[in-house]
């Protein structure tokens, strides 16, 4: 497997969130900014600069890349932290905690990375919101693999099938940037307009 055909982390986020959203920035090349991908970006730009901090017998090293040739992932992780033996994917979210499982599913994506880099059992993971300055625990467990692994299948088979995912109406997509370009009520309304003609 060369690099290029490694799937970015952050896929499986986007994936979850959206299939039609993950296609459209993954294999369309489409982006497009608004306040809240703005402040996502400037939240990770902070979080990125490359670092490691020692506190006892505590690290925290920032924006390492993270890689698995066993799943065909790559991505630069927020935080990794270790304490007492065990260490410790976090994720930076710019706002609460969602309501929805796309960044836990992240989180997981890493853990498996970090299994494999290190030969250490990945327990636990973190998503730190920070608009409410919470920190949200991820269990690694057995269920969050699975859907990790069966995210992964989903993707792989996005980007080699060219087959475009539905837009589909969602309330995810009232903060969505790419909204516009895929109209989902629109799409709504035609296939129903096509079910009773």
């Amino acid at each position: 497997m060369n690099e290029s055909e490694y799937i970015p982390i952050a896929a499986l986020n986007q994936y979850a969130y959206c299939p039609h959203r993950c296609w459209r920035m993954f294999c369309a090349g489409e982006f497009t900014e608004n306040e809240y991908t703005i402040e996502g970006t400037s939240l990770h730009d902070r979080v990125h600069s490359l670092s490691q901090e020692k506190q006892g017998e505590d690290w925290q090293i920032r924006a390492i890349w993270l890689k698995s040739r066993q799943y065909g992932l790559i991505g630069k992780s927020d935080l990794i932290e270790a304490s007492n033996g065990e260490i410790f994917p976090v994720e930076y979210k710019r706002g609460r905690k969602g309501e929805w499982d796309n960044d836990e599913l992240q989180v997981g994506a890493q853990a498996l990375c970090l299994e494999e880099m290190t030969g250490k059992s990945i327990k636990i993971g973190y998503v730190y919101y920070a608009h409410s300055h919470h920190r949200q625990e991820v269990e690694i467990s057995e269920d969050l693999r699975d859907r990790v692994r069966q995210t992964i299948t989903d993707i792989q088979r996005l980007f080699t099938d060219n087959i475009v995912p539905q837009a589909v109406y969602s309330p995810r997509c009232r903060g969505c940037s790419l909204k516009s370009r895929c109209l989902p009520q629109a799409t709504a309304k035609v296939a129903r307009y096509q079910e009773i003609s």
